[in-house]
């Protein structure tokens, strides 16, 4: 390995790469990464040549960072099909389009500046889960590549491709008066044109490209931006406001009247809607859903089945995939629809289109449609820091934690827990319904803490303060970025 490399270990997350740049990896680093994994995608194939999409999106050093991933790919024998400036749902819709045999795109999603990744896929529809990342990192690491001959070409105007392949199949019968917020990431040359070309009247925000992000990240959970559709929404009367993250996979939903309206909560309004159609569907959520799908009345009445998930945009994925499931919903804004509403893999703009079908179809305002669901209190998705070599093993000792309050039947809040769900972290819940979830971050040195009760506010607020109590006895918990 050359000394004048970096490529730090920690980098290789559950279901993707990301490193600060050029702290954690350089472009030598970069290029490694390339060999490992166009020698990765040879090995699976078992084609000599195969053809790799490339995408990046609008960060100053996304281009700088595609061209090294490209030399390592092309170095292996990979022929490279370069779609320019993408979405990470338009590089997974090329493979399709274009059937390819892997693809590639660099991207940190919702991450601060500074941040760069790559999200990774050679089965079409899927990317890597951590079996595939753990053998990229033994693969780059270990420099165990294929030395090959490739190539590289410019794919011209598949933007359009991709956006009019939404638009054609996804027309409304009403005009809806949507807010379009991209935060000044790349969804924004996407976003307006797709929902304008359906027949949404758009208001745009945030919508100019600028990798400086001035105003927030690009992230539909950040509450600074969610703040800022709000206001817009209630400025222009708009019908629905869309905030869509950096990369286009995710989108949060703002109804007329300002107010947020939690992606697990639009998730299960979907999964009723479609249920009808579809009756005995499948449905994977992740565990930090609502605990409403599980005995929703007009799921069961339609026979639909919903399965609690591991969080992770690669895990429920490949769940949807693998239980033949009409469509998966993460509580981050991820939603998954597999044919005939889509190809599997999660479109932010897809799942902003289906939410308008929603209303169109059933001619009521959001708020009516959400007010059909019963109500529960929900805390934001909270993020203590938590060292990346540390996170695991504090999640280990708090489970054993819960596991043992569940077994000598001691109370929260006056009430004891009634099962216990280690799928993903541990999430434990109440014959009340509340129920609160820890889990490690796949992406960031963190921990998840979500809590939620159909009961109160303050049930809801008391379970985070036993959560944040076990926590901090750990020692090991830094700042939250945002607490209830």
């Amino acid at each position: 390995m050359s000394k004048n490399l970096k490529i730090d270990p920690f980098g290789f997350r559950e279901y993707d790469a990301r490193w600060l740049y050029k702290k954690d990896i350089n472009l030598l680093g970069i290029t490694n990464l390339g060999k490992g994994l166009g020698t990765q995608i040879i090995n699976h194939t078992k084609k000599k040549n195969p053809r790799v999409i490339v995408g990046h999106d609008y960060r100053s050093y996304s281009e700088e960072i595609k061209i090294a991933l490209k030399k390592g790919l092309v170095s292996t024998g990979c022929y490279i099909e370069d779609v320019g400036l993408s979405l990470s749902p338009m590089v997974y819709f090329a493979q399709f389009n274009l059937e390819a045999d892997g693809v590639a795109m660099i991207t940190a999603s919702h991450n601060e500046n500074g941040w760069t990744g790559v999200k990774m896929g050679i089965k079409k529809g899927l990317t890597h889960a951590p079996e595939e990342m753990k053998e990229l990192k033994d693969i780059t690491l270990n420099e165990k590549f294929i030395e090959g001959k490739g190539k590289e070409k410019y794919i011209k105007d598949f933007q359009e491709i991709y956006k009019s392949n939404l638009i054609k199949k996804n027309n409304l019968k009403k005009k809806i008066k949507a807010v379009v917020a991209c935060g000044n990431g790349t969804a924004g040359i996407f976003a307006p044109d797709i929902l304008r070309g359906i027949g949404c009247e758009v208001i745009e925000l945030d919508c100019k490209l600028d990798w400086s992000f001035p105003k927030y990240n690009p992230n539909p959970e950040d509450l600074n931006m969610l703040n800022s559709i709000t206001k817009v929404v209630k400025e222009n009367n708009a019908d629905i406001g869309f905030g869509f993250d950096g990369d286009g996979d995710r989108v949060g939903v703002i109804d007329e009247n300002g107010k947020e309206i939690f992606s697990d909560k639009i998730g299960l309004l979907i999964a009723r809607h479609l249920s009808s159609k579809y009756i005995n569907s499948k449905f994977i959520v992740d565990v930090k859903s609502t605990g409403l799908f599980a005995n929703d009345k007009i799921l069961l009445k339609n026979k639909c089945k919903t399965i609690y998930w591991k969080t992770g945009h690669s895990h429920i994925k490949r769940k949807v995939n693998s239980e033949k499931a009409l469509a998966g919903f993460e509580k981050s804004g991820h939603f998954f629809f597999n044919p005939p509403l889509g190809y599997g893999y999660d479109d932010g703009i897809n799942s902003a289109i289906q939410v308008c079908h929603l209303m169109d179809n059933q001619n009521k305002k959001i708020s009516e449609i959400i007010s059909d669901l019963p109500i529960t209190f929900q805390s934001p998705t909270m993020a203590p820091y938590c060292k990346d070599n540390e996170k695991y093993k504090v999640i280990e000792d708090v489970t054993e934690i819960f596991e043992n309050i569940k077994r000598n039947k001691i109370t929260i809040d006056g009430q004891e827990i009634k099962e216990i769900l280690t799928v993903n972290g541990i999430r434990f819940s109440f014959d009340d319904g509340s129920w609160g979830l820890v889990r490690a971050s796949s992406n960031k040195p963190s921990l998840v803490v979500v809590t939620e009760s159909p009961k109160s506010n303050e049930r809801k607020k008391k379970i985070f303060d036993f959560i944040d109590d076990v926590l901090q006895k750990t020692g090991k918990i830094g700042e939250y970025d945002q607490k209830i």
